[in-house]
């Protein structure tokens, strides 16, 4: 078994039948996690891949192999942190969750209103009905997408209206596998159709303040080779 080193933590990937796990530093890997450019250096706290850290059992070379095609330890390092799950501490996740909260409360005052008014709600109001109705926060995933699911909820307790536009989609089809996921996050699809140059055109139905991220997330995906046009 590995010497403790205080405040470490647990990164793991499960691939196969076999559970990779890898000690790291708490800050440092949260970091990371959150976009943040850190040597893997400076996150792995042992150079060693473990089935069960517990217990210090360590995977052989043969299972990275078959597992990850490689045996360096700093590039599996990286992949199980890139796509496997970061434990995190009590306090990080308390602040993460609070972070998230504050956007989603942000991103309501700003793109929902009272129909009765016409006028936002105040944030302290939406904190208290998200309160009510029992949301749960998710510190990793996108706020505005979970500000959308928590409006849903929120018209039980409080009248919220948000506004939506029709935008017209135009992409290469080599795109259009994963640009799909993209919009269905986002919005509604309402029709589609290929075209003879073998383009790809859809409408869809968007919240507001959506429209942007819509497009910078289309044109990371397309290399800029897709046409977003507002719809009257």
């Amino acid at each position: 078994m590995p010497k403790q080193k205080e405040g470490f933590t647990i990164a793991r990937l499960t691939k196969g039948s076999i559970t990779f796990e890898i000690l790291v530093d708490p800050d440092n890997a949260l970091r990371y996690k959150m976009g943040e450019k850190v040597p893997i250096s400076k996150i792995i706290v042992y150079e060693e891949v473990y089935k069960d850290w517990k217990k210090g059992t360590r995977v052989s070379e043969a299972e990275l192999k078959k597992a990850f095609g490689k045996t360096d330890i700093m590039q599996i390092a990286a992949k199980i942190l890139d796509e496997g799950e970061l434990q995190v501490t009590a306090e990080q996740r308390r602040k993460l969750i609070e972070d998230k909260k504050r956007q989603i409360i942000d991103f309501i005052t700003k793109n929902a209103i009272d129909p009765r008014t016409n006028m936002p709600h105040p944030p302290q109001r939406i904190e208290l009905a998200m309160e009510e109705v029992g949301i749960s926060i998710d510190p990793f995933a996108d706020a505005k997408q979970q500000a959308m699911k928590a409006i849903e909820k929120l018209t039980r307790v409080l009248p919220l209206k948000i506004g939506f536009m029709r935008v017209k989609i135009r992409m290469p089809g080599e795109f259009v596998g994963r640009a799909y996921g993209i919009v269905r996050s986002m919005g509604k699809m309402l029709n589609e159709e290929w075209l003879r140059d073998g383009s790809w055109v859809c409408e869809a139905e968007i919240p507001t303040g959506l429209h942007i991220e819509l497009i910078e997330k289309l044109n990371k995906l397309c290399s800029g080779r897709v046409e977003i046009t507002p719809m009257q």
